[in-house]
Order: structure tokens, then sequence, then C-alpha cells
């Protein structure tokens, strides 16, 4: 079998599978990234999720030794669901990005790529291949740039021609030589909507991001956020599409084709009080089937608290007292502390009055010192 008509009968297996994209791409070094990548480290601009060995990320061969080829996958997902629940006073509620709606990507996208991996497997048997979904070495948008899946936008995203950027990619790297695509022309033009939109300016420039202001990575980290983070949150429990909805290329676009992403709207925008009391097995069995548990129920609880205090839910003022008082995670309690000062009320100020009598840690009281000066100053 030639190389190009393996590339053929790949791109047919893909079809069967329900793959939306297939593209082909060289495994030589990504040259051009890896200055990128530096450059980025200088800046501070890394989440601290990603492969640390800048060699690893753009060195297909690190992962394949002989590497020759990368085949690259693309799945849609969707951008809107039917009926969705809707907040209401004393009721709020939360939102997951559309990346964590219904199953888990990851899985998904590993299950596709091993059946396509048999595939390869069958037709050459002395392959030597290996699969990455998002937490591998290798970028997964570069090396879909580089196969033809779509270009990369201003706002870090591929953007496909048929999709918009709502796409999860994945890849496989294998030592079996297969013709490459070539790379689609970038179409952003002169639109700047994503920079413009970006919540706390973390599209630096078009293509960068700063990951440490990007809303998106901050919903996913475990400590204090910054208050003026905090007041840029909203109701966003994990992730975050402001770049994605204002993107001209995603407009009136949602793909529903794949029953596994369809959206439980119950899970993806959930009541924000309950979230509070869950144990930690209760959040394994509502919410572990989601690319938004990956880092547990801390940041979402978290998160959930700055979303009270978004909606100035004084019917929660007994809870985040509670928490406050009993709740053994400093971060949680400090978050708390902050979210009564922003709600304000008697009983609120009650709560924080008795905090900074008790509480010994030194995060945790300058929250409640904080809230109580503000709540003085509001009288």
């Amino acid at each position: 079998m030639t190389p190009e008509e393996l590339k053929e009968k790949l791109i047919a297996r893909a079809k069967e599978l329900h793959i939306d994209k297939i593209g082909f791409a060289s495994a030589d070094p990504f040259t051009e990234l890896r200055e990128r990548l530096i450059r980025h480290r200088e800046l501070g601009y890394e989440s601290g999720f990603e492969e640390p060995d800048i060699d690893k990320r753009t060195h297909p061969d690190r992962i394949v030794p002989e590497a020759k080829t990368i085949i690259a996958i693309a799945l849609a997902y969707p951008s809107k669901m039917n009926n969705p629940p809707q907040s209401k006073p004393g009721a709020y509620r939360g939102i997951f990005a559309r990346a964590s709606w219904g199953r888990d990507y990851h899985d998904v996208l590993r299950e596709k790529l091993r059946l396509l991996e048999a595939s390869l497997l069958e037709w050459v048997p002395h392959a030597t291949t290996e699969i990455m979904v998002d937490t591998g070495a290798l970028s997964d948008r570069a090396v879909a740039e580089r196969a033809g899946i779509g270009w990369s936008g201003k706002n870090t995203a591929i953007i496909t021609p048929e999709f918009g950027s709502w796409v999860y990619l994945g890849e496989m790297v294998t030592d079996v030589y297969l013709p490459p695509d070539q790379p689609i022309t970038e179409q952003c033009g002169e639109c700047t909507a994503c920079l413009d939109a970006c919540p706390t300016g973390a599209l630096v420039q078009p293509g960068q991001l700063n990951s440490q202001a990007c809303l998106a990575y901050l919903t996913q980290t475990k400590g204090m956020l910054e208050e003026a983070y905090r007041e840029k949150l909203g109701n966003r429990l994990y992730g975050c599409d402001t770049c994605q909805v204002v993107c001209p290329h995603n407009r009136k676009r949602n793909f529903t084709h794949h029953e596994a992403f369809t959206p439980d709207p119950e899970q993806v925008k959930p009541l924000l009080k309950p979230l509070l009391t869950l144990s930690n097995r209760e959040f394994r069995e509502r919410f572990g089937d989601m690319a938004g548990s990956w880092r547990g129920k801390k940041p979402i609880q978290r998160n959930a608290i700055i979303a009270l205090a978004h909606f100035r839910d004084r019917t929660a003022v007994p809870l985040l007292s509670r928490l406050l008082k009993e709740d053994p995670r400093p971060v949680i309690r400090a978050t708390a502390a902050w979210a009564l000062g922003k709600i304000g009320g008697d009983e609120a100020k009650n709560a924080l009055m008795q905090a900074e009598r008790e509480e010994t840690e030194a995060e945790v009281r300058k929250e409640v010192e904080n809230a109580i000066s503000l709540l003085t100053a509001g009288k």
C-alpha cells in the first residue's frame, strides 16, 4: 500500500468514526513555535498546566523516535443548549464553559483516536504511535494548524472554515510517513472583536495570551483570586467563552451531532448555593464525567461564592456565614468573607465581626477586615 493509499484509507476510516475533520502534518520540529514559547515563558504568560520541557513540546521525535507524521483530528461541539434554566432571585445559577458540556472531551477524542490507531496498526503492523488530547506534550493547536484543520485565530483558538472554533482537537504521532496537508490561510483579517471583548485584557496582542490573566485559566486555580479578577468573573464556574462567542466565524454556528457532547442544562448551569455543600463523593457523582471537574470541587466552590457576590444574593448570607465560620479551607473562608462584604446587610456584618474575633489565618483575617471596612464605609 502506498502512503497516498494509506492516507485515503485513514480518511475514510475517520469518516466512519464520525470524526469531523482529519489532517496530516509532518513531524518536523516546530522551530517557530519553540521561539514563541521561550518568549512566552520569559514574559510570564504560561499557565503552569503545560508540559514544562519546551523541547519536548516542539520536537515530535521526543514523543515517538523516528516520528514522520502527526495525524490531527477535530470534533465539533455545541455552542447552545435547549431550554437553559434561568437564574431567579434566591436561585441564581453559575455556568460551565462550552468545552465542559457533555462527556469529558478528552475521553471521547481518545476513544476515536484509539479506533483510528487500531486501523493504522492493522494496515501497518510495525507502526509506532502515540495518542495525545490536550494533556500531551505537543501543542494541539500548532499541530492542527500545520495539518490544515484550521488557522490560529487572534484569540489563539484554532478556527475551522466549517465549524468555527467550536472544535476539540487531538492528534496521533507515528513513525509512518503519510503525505502532509497544506495549512489554511489565516482569515481573521482586520477583526479585533476577541481582543476588544476579553474581560481582563488577557489577549495582549493578536495570537498571544497571558494565561495568568485569562479567566478560563483563573477559574481552574485553587488559591485566592486577585480582587480585580473576582470582579470580572461574573457567574463563571469553569472556563470562559467570551473570545469565542464574539468571533464572527462562530456566529450562528451550533453543532449537536455528537450525542456525547449534549449538555445537561442542570449540570452545566447549576444552582449556586447547593454547590457549596457538596461532599467530595457527591461532587464526583454529579460532575465527575465533565472536563470541568478535573481540578476537583474547591475551584468550583470558590467561583460559586464569587458568583453569589456578583448577584448580591442576600439569601446566601446564612450559608456564606457558616462557611466563614466552619469551612476548614482558608481560601473558601476568605472568599466567603469577601462575598459577605459585597452582599452587605446586618447579618453579613455580624458574621464578619464574629470572624474578626475568632479567625487566626492571616489571609482570611485580611479579607474579613477589608469586608468590614467596606460595609462600614457604605453606611
